[in-house]
C-alpha cells in the first residue's frame, strides 16, 4: 500500500483569493484513515489556516459533508484507500455559497427547513395527566426511515433542480416534512401541504433521484417527495369531487 496520497484541496480565503483555487497536500495514507483524518492532519501538521466543519466523526452530526472527487460524501466515512493511487480532490458541497475554504453558507437550507414546520403540530394538546401519546411499532415504522435525516446537505449538493433553482425547497426539507406528516401524533399535514404544494415545493422535483443515491442514512428523499405528490393529487381530486363538508 502507498505510504502517502495527495489531496487537492479547494482553498478560498476571501481576503486573499478572488475565487477558489486548489492547493496540493501530501498526507499519510493509513489503512484506517478517512478523508477527515487527512484534513485534520493538514490542519495540525501542515497548514493551520485550512478551514472546514466537523464534529462527531461518527456519521451522526452531518457537518463534514464535502465533495470528494466530484461526489457528495461524509468525509468521516470516506476512506483514503478507496481512492488509491490518488490524487483525491476535496471541494465544498456544490450548490451553496462558499464562506471559506471547505465551509459553505447554509442559511438558505435552515430557512427552508423551518418553513416546512418539522415538528409535531397538534390542534389541541392532551393534558399531561392523560399520559403520553402512544405509538405502535407499526406506526413508528411508517415514518422511521425519514426521521434518520442528519441534515448533512449531501442531497442538496447532488440535486440538479436545487442547483438551477434555489427557490426549490429541496430534498431534505421535503423528506422531513413527510416524516411528520406520517407521524400518528401529528395533525399538521394540511398546513404543510398548503406550503409545499406550490411549484417551488414538491412539484419542482423532477425525480432524478440523486438525492436518495447519495444519502448516507438511506432516507430516500425522492421517495418521500413522490408520496407527497400522491397525497397532493388525492386532496385536489377530493376538493373537486366532494363538497367541502363531505371531505374526511
Amino acid at each position: 500500500m502507498a505510504e502517502t496520497i495527495v489531496l487537492e484541496v479547494a482553498r478560498y480565503r476571501p481576503e486573499i483569493e478572488a475565487e477558489p483555487a486548489f492547493e496540493n497536500f501530501e498526507v499519510p495514507c493509513r489503512p484506517d484513515w478517512v478523508v477527515l483524518d487527512a484534513l485534520n492532519y493538514i490542519k495540525d501538521a501542515i497548514d493551520g489556516t485550512l478551514s472546514f466543519r466537523w464534529s462527531c466523526r461518527m456519521g451522526v452530526c452531518g457537518s463534514c459533508g464535502m465533495m470528494v472527487n466530484g461526489e457528495p460524501k461524509l468525509t468521516c466515512a470516506t476512506f483514503l484507500t478507496d481512492y488509491l493511487p490518488g490524487p483525491i480532490r476535496i471541494e465544498p458541497l456544490s450548490n451553496f455559497p462558499i464562506v471559506r475554504d471547505l465551509i459553505i453558507e447554509m442559511s438558505d437550507f435552515m430557512t427552508k427547513l423551518q418553513g416546512v414546520k418539522p415538528w409535531i403540530i397538534r390542534n389541541e394538546d392532551l393534558p399531561v395527566s392523560q399520559g403520553e401519546y402512544r405509538q405502535s411499532p407499526e406506526q413508528l415504522e411508517t415514518y422511521k426511515q425519514f426521521s434518520m435525516c442528519i441534515n448533512c446537505l449531501l442531497c442538496y449538493a447532488a440535486c440538479p433542480v436545487y442547483g438551477l433553482d434555489q427557490h426549490f425547497v429541496g430534498p431534505a426539507a421535503l423528506a422531513l416534512a413527510q416524516r411528520y406528516n406520517l407521524d400518528s401524533r401529528d395533525e399538521g399535514e394540511a398546513q404543510r401541504l398548503e406550503i409545499l404544494s406550490e411549484h417551488e415545493g414538491i412539484w419542482g422535483c423532477t425525480f432524478v433521484g440523486e438525492c436518495s443515491v447519495v444519502c448516507p442514512k438511506h432516507v430516500d428523499p425522492a421517495g418521500a417527495i413522490q408520496q407527497y405528490k400522491l397525497k397532493a393529487v388525492t386532496e385536489w381530486f377530493k376538493s373537486i369531487l366532494l363538497p367541502r363538508g363531505g371531505r374526511d
